[in-house]
């Protein structure tokens, strides 16, 4: 249970480091900054453009991940308020949204594999680990153990969920007539806190056995389902502050700029251009797959986008809690999409070596 959400020495320490201390004094004010400017989702994607400019300029950051595991589990509580008895029923007609999903990541993975190999000169392996719709943290270890270029994997991926992140709020807020979350004022003596104790407890037990049987995302999968199960068979539920929202916000906006320590302005912008017209690719196939969606359920069309998005499960997970799109739809597609991913890669992988073999 400690082990999957990171609670020992050495992450505790972390929380109280110089570097740690650097990404919370710079995340907190650009926070404010893009709230003063109407910036949608400010609380996410104010701290993850100032602490992306001070990596990239050589400042030491870093994001402990138990701080990370922390508003994973908040994220998923929230997330647990939106599922009832009715999801089940719900979930049947998800079966032609799920295999919509798999052959949106295949054609994905082949279309842009294909551009990266012939303009940019990417390698087999790499092409193919980079133009997965996600997944990165699995994808980065089988990459590694395939011996790909770790580093163009990398950053592939991190500009395009840049992209995603800062793009997709500025689409929403200008197409859906619902303002993004209002804070409302958070009733404590209303809520029974003997809930919030049983929530978590169950929570990190199921975390601890879906991290143990390598279930994907088990962070949030784990807190979904726990929060689930107690809240349908009414043994307990709890609904946190809407203000905690935009702490989730301001960690997962803060931890995808720390992903560029280490590397270059150079490194990135090499990468830029190729990484843009990718995503560029990946997001028109997750909009034909949304479309295609639309046959076969009657959910909102911008929680389909979210839900074929290629950006990382947390952060279009938080958004769409923040904008209030069926964050329990969305969350379940993109926990199927890691699983389909990690199927999908190694049977690729084995294809590619078979016909390298035959020729």
């Amino acid at each position: 249970m400690f082990k999957a959400i990171h609670f020992n020495r050495e992450n505790l320490d972390q929380i109280f480091t110089k570097k740690f201390l650097i990404v919370i004094l710079i995340s907190i004010p650009s926070a404010i900054v893009a709230d003063f400017l109407n910036i949608p989702l400010a609380w996410m994607i104010g701290p993850m453009i100032a602490t992306s400019l001070i990596a990239l300029n050589g400042f030491q950051v870093l994001m402990p991940k138990i701080a990370l595991s922390s508003i994973l589990i908040i994220l998923g509580l929230h997330i647990g308020n939106y599922i009832d008895q009715n999801l089940f029923s719900q979930m049947v007609n998800w079966i032609w949204t799920t295999v919509i999903m798999f052959f949106y990541i295949v054609v994905s993975i082949l279309v842009v594999s294909k551009y990266l190999q012939k303009f940019s000169g990417y390698k087999e392996k790499t092409s193919i680990f980079s133009a997965a719709p996600g997944a990165l943290g699995p994808l980065m270890i089988l990459a590694e153990y395939e011996k790909s270029d770790l580093s163009q994997v990398a950053t592939a991926h991190l500009i395009r969920l840049i992209i995603i992140i800062t793009l997709f709020p500025f689409i929403i807020v200008n197409l859906y007539p619902a303002e993004a979350l209002e804070l409302e004022k958070f009733d404590y003596m209303s809520q029974n806190h003997l809930d919030l104790a049983l929530l978590i407890i169950v929570s990190l037990i199921f975390i601890f056995f879906f991290d143990k049987f390598k279930v994907p995302a088990a962070l949030l999968s784990g807190t979904l389902v726990a929060s689930g199960v107690l809240q349908i068979f009414d043994i307990a539920s709890y609904k946190l502050p809407d203000a905690s929202i935009n702490f989730c916000l301001l960690i997962l906006g803060a931890s995808v700029g720390c992903r560029f320590a280490n590397k270059t302005f150079k490194e990135v912008a090499n990468n830029s251009f190729h990484g843009l017209v990718a995503t560029i690719l990946l997001v028109l196939l997750g909009l034909g797959a949304a479309f295609i969606a639309t046959f076969f359920v009657d959910n909102n069309f911008l929680s389909l986008i979210l839900s074929f998005c290629p950006g990382g499960i947390y952060e279009v997970a938080v958004i769409a809690i923040a904008f209030d799109l069926e964050p329990d739809f969305v969350a379940f597609h993109h926990i199927i999409r890691l699983l389909f991913i990690l199927f999908i890669i190694p049977v690729i992988l084995r294809l590619v070596k078979k016909t390298k073999i035959k020729n």
